[in-house]
């Protein structure tokens, strides 16, 4: 683990760039969670919303905390470098995963 604060990043936005990304957190949150709703009888596409509703929201909660999304994981294997990442990053891209895969093969035995 390690600690990665972007350094080309203001310690604090901007008042008015911090409320336009509320404010489309907000509207995507929303959108997200009516996807969800109208889709719950089904399992893989509100999961995959979900994960994104998740970790979308916990960057914009770091980002009014702390100013930044601070990354902490940083993966090393067989010389290989994954560049760092955290906790939501990991919800946002396995949701967008999981919705990749639920678009491609199982959309078409969810429609009437």
């Amino acid at each position: 683990m390690t600690h990665r604060h972007p350094r080309t990043i203001p310690r604090r936005p901007a008042p008015a760039s911090l409320a336009a990304l509320i404010a489309l957190a907000l509207a995507v949150s929303g959108w997200l969670t009516l996807l969800i709703r109208s889709h719950a009888a089904e399992r893989l596409l509100p999961l995959a919303a979900a994960l994104i509703l998740g970790g979308a929201l916990g960057n914009v909660i770091d980002r009014i905390r702390f100013g930044a999304v601070v990354d902490f994981l940083d993966v090393h294997a067989a010389g290989w470098h994954w560049p760092a990442f955290n906790v939501a990053d990991a919800a946002i891209s396995l949701g967008v995963a999981l919705l990749i895969w639920q678009q491609l093969f199982h959309a078409e035995k969810e429609k009437p």
